[in-house]
């Protein structure tokens, strides 16, 4: 009876294990084939982009291909770390070096299947069976998978080794080292280099996508220390480095150029933290007066603003402000409410939120005060916010700024760090005191802005208000 019981539990065993191993075994990385595509069935890139921008004019959202043919590439996403899901991003090339009739392009494949890198790992060849699939955008950018009505649907689980075919070959991928200024829409989708790169200082507090205004992707802004343009870095919620910091310092990141979910602003994916290589620990903040607080309220006014006079909705005009909108449709206006978040009497608002725009960036800004003229300049002002999310306000000023408008980004512009600016995590319902910023170890004439920026994000996008901006001086 011992020997039959032993001989019924290894049978069953065997029998289990034999149906785990051809169920849910992974394919195993040395499954692979060195495939032959006769010539005459393999395509390029360019020429299905050419294919989709054909039917666009002819008023098709997507392009069916019913032809035998294939394409060739090479996957430079990765699902390793979470940040990539269903998805394969393929490219043309193995580097950026490539002759001008042959560019170097990407592809998205929808694909129906998690852990794709378990089989199509990065840089791994593929060749992509293209009958009966479907080209056309996908979330801005442009892909490939099955067709329905106007839309890209997924590769199904049963069928993607089929079509994806997985070679034997692992190629070493060659970024293209670029700057953001350079890069289009012919971009996404490849592998980006950016060097000489920083998280934006009001980010730095930040996890990659770990707070809690992310509800599906954390955003977080990279800046370029060459030209000061920026880009938003995406991480998915579930990625597996979401709630890890993010780098503090400045260095070069490799990821992929992208759009976000609604195909209103550009991202930059990475496919793991490890791509975030800030190994410099000289960042490229905008300097800083250090005169500090000072002790001494000044006694005679320079300029003073409580906003009385201003229109309620109505741009900020008047008392020689300058109320610059340097991107978006919106700007400083005058606002009253007695609400629980109320207005001091008449005040200055910036509300970007449900605007519509991609991007909103607001100056406004002081008149002109002469430093030479007098002893002991102080600022004072009053701020509050209305759930700020992820956009944020800036106390800046330029001693070089030429007063006209056109000028404006090009000037040089420092941070009046003493000066305290109300944070997203304080009360929505007071107004906060900047102190007593002391300005007098400045000299020439000066500039104060108040810049807000938003986030990109329609439903983040918060409100910042302003009241009683007083420049003082010590007679």
């Amino acid at each position: 009876m011992n020997y039959i019981n032993r001989l019924l539990i290894l049978s069953a065993a065997l029998l289990f294990f034999s149906c785990v191993d051809e169920d849910y075994g992974i394919p195993s990385l040395d499954d692979t084939e060195n495939i032959d595509i006769p010539t005459n069935q393999l395509t390029t890139f360019k020429s299905l982009y050419e294919r989709y921008e054909q039917a666009v004019k002819k008023g098709n959202l997507i392009a069916v291909i019913d032809e035998d043919l294939y394409i060739e590439g090479y996957v430079i996403s990765s699902d390793q770390a979470g940040n990539f899901f269903e998805e394969l991003i393929i490219q043309n090339k193995t580097d950026a070096s490539n002759p001008d009739n042959d560019p170097r392009l990407g592809l998205k494949l929808e694909i129906n299947v998690g852990s794709l890198s378990d089989t199509y790992e990065f840089g791994r060849k593929v060749y992509v069976k293209l009958k009966g699939l479907t080209i056309g955008e996908s979330h801005g950018v442009l892909s490939i998978g099955r067709g329905e009505d106007s839309r890209i649907e997924q590769i199904q689980d049963f069928e993607y080794r089929n079509i994806v075919l997985r070679t034997s070959e692992v190629a070493t991928m060659v970024p293209k080292a670029s700057s953001l200024i350079h890069l289009t829409e012919a971009d996404e989708n490849t592998l980006i280099q950016l060097d000489n790169m920083q998280i934006n200082r009001f980010d730095l507090a930040r996890t990659y996508a770990g707070e809690s205004i992310d509800k599906f992707d954390g955003l977080r802004i990279l800046e370029s220390c060459e030209s000061g343009v920026s880009i938003l870095m995406q991480t998915s919620t579930f990625s597996d480095f979401k709630s890890l910091p993010v780098p503090q310092d400045k260095g070069s990141v490799q990821g992929i150029l992208s759009r976000d979910f609604r195909d209103d602003f550009n991202v930059f994916v990475v496919n793991s933290s490890s791509d975030v290589v800030f190994d410099s620990n000289e960042r490229c903040d905008p300097a800083e007066l250090e005169c500090g607080l000072a002790t001494t309220f000044g006694t005679t006014n320079l300029f003073y603003e409580d906003f009385e006079s201003q229109k309620n909705n109505k741009l900020i005009i008047g008392n020689d402000w300058t109320n610059y909108i340097e991107a978006g449709n919106k700007g400083w206006e005058a606002y009253s409410s007695k609400a629980t978040n109320a207005s001091l009497g008449r005040s200055a608002r910036f509300k970007s939120a449900s605007s519509g725009d991609v991007s909103n960036i607001g100056w406004l800004i002081t008149p002109a005060i002469n430093l030479d003229a007098q002893d002991g300049e102080t600022l004072r002002f009053k701020t509050s916010n209305s759930l700020a999310d992820s956009s944020y306000l800036e106390v800046l000023y330029s001693l070089d700024w030429d007063g006209v408008e056109a000028n404006i980004t090009s000037a040089t512009w420092g941070v009046l760090s003493a000066a305290y600016v109300v944070k997203d995590t304080d009360s929505f319902v007071p107004w906060f005191n900047s102190g007593n910023v002391d300005l007098s170890c400045a000299a020439g004439t000066m500039y104060i802005a108040f810049k807000y920026t938003g986030s990109g994000q329609e439903t983040f996008d918060g409100v910042y208000e302003l009241d009683e901006v007083s420049i003082d001086y010590l007679p």
